[in-house]
């Protein structure tokens, strides 16, 4: 397809105080093979250069448009913000945080999987989440799968395997993005996740078998704060509670279940045993209660016993343990 043949792709980029990598995003949407796109830049009250280096750009391509917002939002809301001012007239719809970045052929290959197949409402592929090629599970070279079934499949086997991988990674039909505006559910923990659950009841999935985006992982990050959290298995928990009983049947359903909530049990066995503290539990505690659930206390603790009693089966990781006890940074009080 030359530029006048393609239909129109609407990228948009939200961004807070990223003025470290906002210009290598920008760079990688203006790299595009594809030429038919539009590119919304949301500032959400930026304090640092920001806003300085999208103006920068939108002054420079007349596909860039830069909005401001009034005041600062959190950042579902402000992702549903950016979602609701793509064009009309666009096609497809393409989520690039602030801090990621598109490889060159990115909207090419994805468009051409959704133009090829009408009933696919999103694409996704193999994506880099910093040093590592992620997004692998789907055979090659199957390209499209039908909605219910990829759904059926995260429940089973997530969170080994994994194909929405993060906002960057996918493209969307822009009518569905427009028919459920806001785009995201805003009390959601897990609102990118849920939206792919939502969108596959009415559509199918797509795949490009190529890396085709980036994902910057930051220590610093939300992401990086609670990787020791265990955020994984509460995600597989909450899904499996919302959207088992819809995408699997009975069988299925108790058996992951089962399998899901003791593993589930064992990592927070292990989060009482290594101390990880409040922040832990607040986290626990708050994915739990959005979906009505709470786990019993006496079980827990038998979880916790078998977790010691693992422990102390092995000398060296009984030790460790024992040194978590002491503060050695701090010196004895005279």
């Amino acid at each position: 397809m030359n530029g006048g043949d393609q239909p129109l792709v609407s990228v948009v980029t939200p961004f807070y105080n990223t003025d470290r990598y906002l210009a290598q995003c920008i760079e990688s949407v203006l790299g595009q093979t594809y030429e038919n796109w539009e590119y919304l830049l949301l500032n959400n009250c930026s304090t640092d250069r920001s806003r300085e280096i999208a103006q920068t750009y939108a002054q420079r391509e007349t596909r860039i448009r830069l909005v401001d917002n009034e005041s600062l939002l959190g950042q579902v809301p402000n992702y549903n913000r950016a979602l609701g001012q793509i064009s009309e007239r666009s096609r497809y719809c393409k989520m690039v945080q602030a801090d990621d970045w598109l490889f060159p052929e990115c909207l090419a290959e994805m468009v051409s999987v959704a133009e090829a197949n009408p009933s696919v409402g999103i694409v996704s592929s193999y994506y880099l989440n910093g040093t590592k090629v992620l997004g692998s599970g789907l055979p090659y070279p199957s390209t499209t799968v039908v909605g219910s079934e990829i759904c059926r499949w995260h429940l089973l086997f997530f969170p080994e395997r994994y194909l929405f991988g993060t906002p960057t990674t996918l493209l969307f039909r822009s009518d569905l993005v427009r028919s459920r505006i806001p785009f995201y559910e805003e009390t959601s923990l897990l609102e990118d996740y849920e939206a792919c659950f939502e969108l596959l009841k009415e559509s199918d999935f797509g795949f490009v078998h190529k890396v085709l985006t980036f994902s910057r992982v930051e220590e610093g990050s939300l992401t990086g704060q609670i990787r020791n959290f265990h955020p994984y298995l509460l995600h597989a928990f909450i899904c499996l509670m919302k959207y088992g009983p819809l995408y699997l049947d009975r069988e299925q359903y108790h058996k992951t279940f089962g399998l899901i909530r003791k593993r589930y049990l064992e990592a927070l066995a292990k989060g009482v045993v290594n101390r990880l503290g409040g922040e832990f539990w607040q986290y626990h505690a708050s994915g739990l209660r959005s979906v009505g659930y709470e786990f019993s206390r006496i079980e827990l603790a038998i979880y916790v016993v078998l977790e010691l009693l693992d422990v102390f089966r092995h000398p060296k990781a009984a030790v460790r343990l024992l040194a978590k006890s002491f503060d050695f940074r701090t010196p004895p009080e005279t």
